[in-house]
């Protein structure tokens, strides 16, 4: 079977993700700007969206990790550029003392926004640990259904900037990917990640149920020792496994 194209968004499937966590309470977000209009402003309009409760903000990185340690949210989104601490450092510094900490509640996901379309701070957010990056001119909807998305345990990122991310790199050969860890059906798992399905459509996709692509998943990410969804895309195109704009 031939590969799906490979989408322009991962953030249009409103039906397919929870409009609150796992538990059924609203998704806890914290937001984090230095631009007070910004901020309030996202919070006003975030506040509002179905399933989702803004119980803090933060006007730069330290204060965003004090925040955070203090409210405990769902989701933080992390602006780039602050004083005192910009948000790379900030969602290091966050998941670091969550892993430390080893609650079992588990980190808060990191979503990543800035104005600049900026493809060396996609790298610095993905290797931070981030789960997601956005620029902040897209509709308020799509940031609420991102935050959503990574609840979900999904990753999310603008397709554009992973595409000219990994087509920047020199590629390595398949090899660089360590395959003799990954089953043949991982490995098509990954490509199917890598064109942006979810778990569920690649479910659909493989004729399998989602339990079994949640094992897959799992499984695809500790081999890999990716932090999530995207990074392990990031090692599928850098390995050459996957390569951009060509379908399996």
């Amino acid at each position: 079977m031939t590969s799906p194209d490979v989408r322009d968004t991962r953030i249009d499937t409103a039906a397919a993700t929870p409009s609150s966590t796992p538990s059924g309470t609203p998704i806890r977000l914290l937001i984090a700007d230095d631009d007070e209009v910004t901020r309030s402003g996202l919070a006003m309009l975030l506040g509002v969206q179905p399933g989702i409760e803004v119980v803090g903000e933060a006007g730069d990185g330290v204060e965003a990790v004090e925040q955070a340690r203090r409210l405990r949210p769902d989701v933080v989104l992390m602006d780039v550029r602050m004083p005192r601490r910009n948000g790379i450092d900030a969602t290091r510094q966050l998941l670091a003392e969550a892993a430390e900490a080893a609650d079992s509640a588990g980190p808060p996901k990191v979503v990543v926004i800035t104005t600049f379309e900026n493809d060396g701070y996609v790298t610095a957010a993905l290797s931070a640990g981030a789960s997601g990056f956005l620029l902040k001119r897209l509709p308020v909807r799509q940031i609420a259904e991102a935050v959503r998305v990574v609840v979900a345990g999904e990753a999310i990122l603008f397709p554009a900037a992973l595409r000219r991310m990994v087509t920047a790199r020199p590629l390595g050969s398949v090899e660089a990917l360590p395959r003799a860890a990954l089953t043949g059906r991982e490995e098509e798992v990954l490509r199917l990640m890598a064109t942006g399905l979810s778990n569920p459509e690649i479910a659909v996709w493989l004729t399998v149920s989602l339990e079994t692509v949640k094992t897959h998943v799992g499984n695809v990410l500790t081999k890999l020792g990716a932090h999530n969804r995207t990074h392990a895309v990031v090692i599928a195109y850098e390995s050459g496994l996957v390569v951009p704009g060509v379908a399996g």
